[in-house]
């Protein structure tokens, strides 16, 4: 299934205004731009429910692949530790066995902390995760609260897209002579200034390790 673009024609629309953009024209341009924002930052972005993921343990800090993470009262986050060659399946409970922060599972610290968060299982190094750990939790924004960081950079590159969709450096009518910037090649090429917005949102290749 689609995701859903980052902004909406009616924000589109007033994002240029004193230019008729037809709807169809506004959601392709808008899904163009959301993708290339999804490519950029690796991250779904929208809000997505009940994801399930199995990742590779063994360190002490387990990074969840999406963020923001959502966990409330009807959003819970479910951590299952899969030590290798033992069949077992054994349920984490935050606050006993881990601490949360932000996307981040975190053991506990070996040099102070004895409690049951130093790892499973026993004659094991302390304060690791198993080696595979099966995670289903939420993560995204709701349609309502996605930053304004995002929505600017949708917006700005839906705009380019439908000022210059063939990516021209320049055009000639008659006498008039057109020629565009680099911001505005448009169909989801990123400025600099796109990129260095995007990065607080950006998921590295090597911060999460699927199994």
């Amino acid at each position: 299934m689609a995701l859903p673009s980052l902004a909406t024609p009616e924000q589109l629309q007033a994002y240029v205004p004193g230019v008729s953009v037809p709807a169809e024209s506004a959601e392709l341009a808008l899904r163009i731009a959301s993708a290339a924002i999804r490519r950029e930052t690796r991250q779904t972005l929208t809000f997505v429910e009940n994801d399930e993921v199995v990742l590779e343990g063994g360190e002490r800090v387990l990074a969840l692949p999406q963020r923001p993470v959502v966990v409330d009262v009807d959003h819970p986050l479910t951590v299952v530790e899969i030590p290798d060659g033992t069949g077992l399946e054994v349920p984490a409970v935050e606050n006993r066995d881990y601490i949360r922060q932000g996307s981040e599972l975190r053991r506990g610290e070996p040099l102070y902390d004895l409690s049951r968060t130093m790892g499973w299982p026993w004659a094991r190094p302390l304060g690791i995760w198993a080696d595979r750990v099966r995670v289903i939790y939420s993560h995204g924004y709701q349609a309502d609260e996605v930053p304004d960081e995002l929505v600017g950079v949708c917006l700005d590159l839906a705009a380019a897209t439908l000022a210059n969709p063939r990516r021209l450096r320049s055009e000639s009518a008659g006498a008039t002579s057109v020629t565009y910037t680099v911001e505005t090649f448009g169909t989801g090429s990123l400025t600099a200034d796109h990129r260095r917005i995007l990065r607080d949102f950006k998921r590295t290749v090597l911060s999460v390790r699927q199994s």
